[in-house]
């Protein structure tokens, strides 16, 4: 799902972080959204609407009875064509008037004549964002179908710190790409491994592979965004957890099976996307091994293979996929692993293959299943993760 040919509305109210949508309004405009920004009089005071209507093209509204509009009553006409509308920073005002029906102004009257998807990113003092009735009026607009972020931790305009910062504009951009993509995988179950394992030969060194996770962490991305409710098992990487996704981190493979055995009674569907080691070293040594004159060798023994396990323990209905990097005879040797490990789908793709394999932003896959296979270009990992996910859905 992307943001282009989309309508969204962000509503900007007082408060110091209201410079941070000039970001989110550029990357909207960017990826070729249609965005119009509302401000409130107060918002005024901390950035000027000549920025965002340069950022976005678009004419920047404050004032509810402004006569230099073709619409007669400008915030229903908005309303009916809004996708999505975010209001960021929402300041305290702002939620307790949106709580409670109270429409005296651009943005709220807007806000009120509205049935797209609703958000709402608090910015404020921790003391205010901790006060009861702020509290209270949040879960009003959590219990009207409003979604409300919860703001970050940080150093605060103010001098405190604590909660009542608000997220970066990356993250608006997340909950608005959620807010626009169909839930067809609501109600359904997840669980996606990722990453790699790292089997310790000393406390200083380990055996590992190149897998970065991104292709994990994309599939688990892109479940989270279709409604479903994901567990992410994850060996060390370097990306930033999916939002609203449970991760379990991991570091060896013993660590990732007993992590899958563990929640995978109650999954509707697994995806084990992670590297995982076929081998660990037979003796971890406790202290460090020195280097000595002539050759080393290290004896190795088989670890537990995970896919196997849940294909052997599967509870009725369950759906199980796989991954095979292969460097040679790819559709021979996955199709063998689909039968022996009794799993429903493979995805295999060829580490020698230009736009495949580990670190890369774009993925060659291949999809296999009892009835045949597909071929799938080469995309995106997050495209990747999708046609995936239609397959499944589709089985």
């Amino acid at each position: 799902m992307t943001t282009e040919g989309k309508h969204i509305v962000l509503g900007v109210t007082g408060s110091i972080a209201a410079y941070k949508i000039a970001s989110l309004a550029s990357m909207l405009a960017k990826e070729k959204a249609d965005v119009t920004v509302i401000m409130t009089p107060n918002a005024t005071n901390f950035i000027n609407p000549i920025t965002f209507e340069s950022l976005t093209g678009n004419k920047c509204l404050v004032d509810t009875f402004d006569r230099n509009f073709q619409f007669q009553v400008e915030h229903v006409s908005l309303a009916k064509q809004t996708d999505v509308f975010l209001t960021a920073p929402a300041s305290a005002d702002v939620i307790a008037k949106a709580a409670h029906g109270i429409a005296d102004d651009m943005l709220t009257t807007t806000l009120l004549a509205c049935t797209c998807p609703k958000i709402f990113a608090p910015a404020m003092n921790t003391r205010m964002y901790r006060n009861p009735v702020v509290q209270d009026n949040m879960k009003t607009l959590e219990r009207y179908g409003m979604e409300v972020i919860t703001p970050a931790n940080g150093y605060l305009a103010c001098g405190d710190t604590g909660e009542g910062k608000m997220p970066e504009p990356e993250t608006l951009y997340e909950y608005i790409i959620k807010a626009l993509t169909p839930k067809d995988m609501a109600g359904k179950r997840i669980l996606v491994t990722a990453g790699p394992t790292q089997e310790k030969i000393d406390p200083v060194r380990y055996i590992s592979n190149h897998s970065t996770g991104k292709m994990g962490y994309a599939i688990a991305r892109q479940a989270m965004m279709r409604g479903a409710e994901v567990t992410l098992v994850s060996g060390k990487v370097n990306i930033q957890p999916p939002m609203g996704v449970k991760v379990v981190p991991v570091v060896s493979a013993s660590d990732m099976a007993e992590a899958v055995k563990a929640a995978a009674g109650e999954q509707d569907i697994i995806i084990k996307a992670a590297a995982v080691a076929d081998y660990r070293p037979s003796v971890v040594a406790k202290e460090k091994v020195k280097k000595k004159d002539g050759e080393m060798s290290i004896a190795l023994e088989r670890t537990e293979d995970i896919l196997a396990y849940l294909g052997a323990h599967r509870r009725e209905g369950q759906f199980l996929c796989g991954f095979s990097m292969e460097t040679e005879h790819m559709v021979e040797n996955s199709r063998a692993k689909l039968e022996k490990k009794n799993i429903d789908m493979i995805v295999a793709n060829n580490l020698k293959q230009e736009g495949a394999g580990f670190g890369t932003d774009t993925n060659v896959v291949t999809l296999l299943t009892k009835d045949g296979m597909e071929e799938l270009p080469m995309m995106r990992k997050e495209d990747v993760a999708d046609r995936l996910l239609d397959a499944i859905m589709l089985s």
